[in-house]
């Protein structure tokens, strides 16, 4: 009987030991919006919006987080940011069709942001900005930035 309580406490020692090993190590106060799974999870997000929505002021900088344990990237759609808007992508590419081709054919990282990685842009111009995460862009993980003066 006693060796069954050891045996059951020491796996659960180790079973805590490796849920702390793997999931992500930023705390939620470091980020403005998590990326889990397929998701983008914007904290607070407004709501009532057609997809996340996170909103910031001009000049604010958003900060993303992979808390989840798939590779993603923050992508903005060229079309769906403000005319004099500054392109804007993990990555740092020049466009859409360059990060797209990036994350295809595995060039400079593609822009990747690893699980406990983080990206951050500021955002200058006021207006919607949607952006993707391009490997999880079918399962419908895609967002929105809603930048006020």
């Amino acid at each position: 009987m006693q060796r069954r309580a050891f045996l059951a406490a020491a796996g659960a020692g180790v079973t805590a030991t490796l849920a702390g090993c793997v999931g992500p190590s930023l705390s939620s106060s470091e980020y403005d919006i998590g990326m889990q799974s397929n998701a983008f999870v914007p904290d607070p997000a407004v709501e009532g919006a057609d997809v996340p929505t996170f909103e910031a002021s001009a000049g604010d900088t958003v900060v993303w987080a992979n808390t989840g344990s798939r590779n993603h990237t923050v992508t903005a759609y060229e079309d769906g940011i403000p005319e004099d808007a500054e392109y804007w992508a993990s990555g740092g590419f020049d466009g859409e069709e360059a990060a797209r081709e990036a994350w295809a054919q595995s060039i400079g990282g593609g822009g990747i942001v690893r699980p406990s990685e983080t990206y951050e842009h500021t955002f200058e111009v006021p207006g919607d900005h949607y952006y993707v995460c391009i490997p999880h862009e079918g399962a419908g993980m895609v967002g929105k930035i809603v930048v006020t003066e």
